[in-house]
């Protein structure tokens, strides 16, 4: 009988010290939950408009509509803000995370935008690369950013929680996990491939905030862009 019941403490014993190793390991290995999401924003306040962009840097949608976004980003520069935040789909596009990360790599050096440009500029040139790493290392020289740092940064836990941060403000809209996502003060909003389309959701955004649009001048041959899907009125997206 004593041994019986030795035996059933040595087991207890055991159980106890298990859970408390598994639980110490868990703690070692959790985020820290003060990760903050990124704040890469251009333009004006002027109108208190802010049109954000969750966006995939190896989404090909994301890729057509880059220089559409880039064109109005220009001309309502005087006008609102534009923010960039990542969605990368992992599940679809393999090298998105890494491209997340070499954007705010950059980004520490204050070179976010020119690296974000860089990246979707190139994006047929790293999205299949078996080694995405390799030709971020480059765009980092051709940036002329200290590469030594830009290679610390992009492998730091302070990117990779600004990215997971990304992650969790767009699952805080409730919206479809798709790119290219576009908000304007907050809602959601489907433009079609044209600058036109743009245009006119932002001036009526502008208008509910008691304020009268500028005029802009629109680039005629870069106000489209064929859409895979023509018949469609809204944007077409990555969907995971």
């Amino acid at each position: 009988m004593d041994k019986k019941f030795l035996a059933i403490l040595g087991i207890i014993a055991v159980i106890v010290v298990g859970a408390i190793w598994v639980t110490n390991n868990k703690k070692a290995s959790a985020p820290t939950g003060n990760a903050k999401p990124s704040q890469h924003v251009t333009g004006s306040t002027s109108t208190g408009v802010k049109l954000v962009e969750y966006g995939d840097y190896q989404c090909p949608y994301c890729g057509q509509y880059y220089p559409i976004v880039k064109q109005v980003v220009t001309e309502y520069q005087n006008q609102i803000q534009f923010q960039f935040r990542n969605l990368p789909l992992v599940s679809l596009h393999p090298n998105a995370f890494a491209a997340a990360r070499a954007a705010e790599a950059a980004g520490l050096q204050n070179k976010y935008w020119e690296m974000h440009d860089m990246l979707y500029e190139n994006q047929s040139a790293w999205s299949d690369s078996g080694s995405p790493a390799s030709i971020f290392n480059e765009y980092a020289k051709a940036l002329k950013l200290n590469v030594n740092k830009f290679k610390t940064d992009y492998s730091s836990d302070l990117v990779n929680n600004t990215i997971n941060a990304d992650l969790a403000e767009f699952n805080k809209t409730k919206a479809e996990m798709a790119t290219p996502t576009f908000f304007i003060d907050g809602t959601k909003i489907q433009p079609t491939q044209s600058v036109e389309s743009f245009e006119k959701i932002i001036n009526e955004a502008i208008k509910q905030n008691g304020h009268t649009p500028q005029p802009v001048k629109s680039s005629p041959s870069s106000t489209t862009t064929p859409s895979p899907s023509p018949a469609s009125n809204t944007a077409p997206q990555s969907k995971q």
